[in-house]
């Protein structure tokens, strides 16, 4: 079978070569024949005895325009004219004098010569010509890739680009496959947008996989009568595990190839080309050796499409695991935080718990009412601390999950604002709560359980952070289309440059005389989350005379509660 394909693509280059030849030979034949006869009409020669220059210049158009075969035929034919034709005795090939002969030779080899080197020139100057137009299309290729950061539309890029650069090699369609998760061939780009990976056939799949796996480069029959009835293997040289599967089509008008896309030694995709079955634009021995430039610069340049391709396949995984790599760290990172700062607070309140039962199981002290109920009301306060840390820990990872789905209700908010004084009386104890709220402030629809839980974690942050019995102010006040909630306080204040990242996760205000008042930084991450997820925002304003305003909006419907 590979003496068949040989001998066929043997036989196509001797019909395309005759053709070229013969046409070559009549031009040659004619201009030298067409010069001898104004020579001779004219009568030239011997009045000018350099006459034959004439077929030097002849020679160098044929051989700049046609080649170096055309300038030989050209240099012959010219020997044999001018000898028949004009030298005496005419109309023999015989020469009377030796300085003739001479002449004549000279004349022959410097024809010869003359149309070598016009022919190896202008061989150079269009392989030159060819280069620059590759490395423009290179040049525009990876320009173009570049300038996209999808993946799909960079393998798209490359695939018309194929299509473009290589239609006259007999490629009219091109498209690139990639394993999906569950390890099966898939189409990710191809010429034509509209055609979905239904296109890929079975047989296609099979020999993608194969390709992937193995590394082979295997044509594909596309008409009904399939495929030939054995694989043709061959081992390239200098390869000695490299293999290649060729099915050659049977008289099909069209046929599959496809080859794999490396990096190094490992296989990234496969590229799939439709080409027409009477063009060979690449011989069969040059598909396995792709890592091998190859002599012919048409050959090397396709695979430069192929290598640009790959190493877009390869930047996406290699960026898609740095990306898995600093999640990885981020998530150690804040793993690391978490555990530090949770078990910073809970020590505390832990140990005021274990304190108070500790002395009041002490059976050797006998405590008065008063000092039991001191007790347990210090075991009271800190168990609710504890309570809010857990509380704040899991909203914190609801936010994070996506889980977080408020169950809203129309409430009246300064219900809830007097219900969370109720319950944080103990800790504000010693400081002043001046409260301002209108009196027609219009009832809101929220999930009362987390807004209750943004309000204390403002009032824990403003008791905690503020000097011992100054004051916290809350106001309210109704904006367009919201009703805008604010805690104010009277201590040192949030620089400016902090006041965007006092509500990230984990950040804490540094610095100054905040020496021991330190917090995890949590429960602000956690009244953003609360309050982005009712469709609110909250952010932090200075507070005129020292002191920071903490405060969140809530969406309010007029229409709505006016119809109620």
């Amino acid at each position: 079978m590979k003496l068949k394909k040989i001998l066929s693509v043997f036989r196509m280059r001797r019909e395309r070569d005759w053709r070229s030849y013969s046409t070559d030979t009549l031009l040659a034949a004619c201009s030298a024949l067409l010069v001898t006869g104004g020579i001779y009409i004219w009568q030239l020669y011997p009045k000018i005895p350099n006459i034959s220059l004439l077929y030097l210049l002849l020679v160098l158009g044929l051989a700049s325009t046609r080649g170096r075969y055309a300038a030989i035929v050209t240099a012959v034919v010219a020997f044999f004219a001018f000898d028949f034709f004009l030298v005496p005795p005419l109309y023999t090939f015989t020469i009377g004098k030796f300085d003739e002969w001479l002449a004549l030779f000279i004349f022959l080899a410097t024809a010869i010569i003359t149309g070598q080197l016009a022919a190896a020139m202008r061989q150079r100057a269009e392989q030159a010509s060819q280069r620059e137009r590759e490395t423009h299309a290179l040049y525009r290729l990876v320009s173009a890739t570049n300038s996209e950061d999808i993946l799909e539309r960079q393998l798209h890029i490359v695939a018309h680009a194929i299509v473009e650069s290589f239609a006259i090699d007999g490629i009219y369609d091109s498209a690139i496959l990639l394993p999906d998760k569950h390890g099966k061939m898939a189409l990710l780009a191809c010429t034509y947008q509209s055609v979905r990976s239904t296109d890929l056939s079975q047989e296609e799949e099979t020999a993608a996989e194969m390709v992937m796996s193995q590394g082979l480069a295997i044509d594909i029959c596309r008409d009904h009568r399939g495929y030939g009835d054995k694989p043709d293997a061959i081992k390239e040289d200098g390869a000695s595990e490299q293999l290649s599967v060729h099915r050659q089509p049977m008289g099909a008008e069209s046929y599959v190839r496809l080859l794999p896309l490396r990096v190094g030694m490992r296989n990234v995709g496969v590229m799939r080309l439709r080409m027409r079955g009477d063009v060979q634009p690449f011989e069969h021995e040059q598909v396995p050796s792709i890592e091998r430039v190859s002599n012919d610069s048409r050959t090397a340049f396709f695979w430069s499409f192929l290598e640009q391709a790959a190493s877009i396949i390869e930047h996406a995984r290699l960026h898609q695991e740095s990306l898995q790599v600093e999640l990885l760290k981020r998530t150690d990172e804040l793993r690391a935080a978490l555990l530090s700062s949770v078990s910073h607070d809970l020590r505390t309140p832990l140990s005021s718990i274990k304190a108070s039962a500790s002395s009041l199981l002490q059976d050797d002290v006998q405590w008065d009412e008063e000092a039991r109920r001191s007790f347990a009301l210090a075991i009271e306060r800190e168990a609710d601390r504890l309570n809010r840390l857990v509380g704040n820990l899991l909203d914190m990872s609801r936010i994070e999950g996506g889980a977080l789905k408020p169950e809203k209700e129309w409430y009246p908010i300064e219900a809830l604002i007097h219900d969370v004084l109720g319950h944080m009386e103990m800790l504000l104890k010693d400081r002043t709560v001046q409260v301002a709220l209108p009196p027609d402030l219009p009832p809101v629809e929220i999930d009362y359980l987390q807004i209750d839980q943004v309000v204390t974690n403002l009032l824990e942050n403003a008791a905690r952070h503020t000097p011992v019995g100054t004051p916290i102010e809350i106001s309210a006040e109704v904006g367009e289309r919201q009703l805008v909630i604010s805690v104010a306080d009277h201590g040192l204040g949030i620089p400016a440059k902090d006041r965007e990242r006092i509500f990230d996760k984990f950040y804490s205000v540094t610095g100054g005389q905040r020496k021991g008042l330190l917090g995890s930084g949590r429960g602000l991450a956690v009244c953003r989350g609360l309050i982005e997820a009712h469709g609110g925002h909250i952010w932090v304003t200075p507070r005129v005379g020292g002191g920071a305003i903490f405060q969140f909006s809530l969406p309010i419907y007029r229409e709505e509660i006016r119809h109620d």
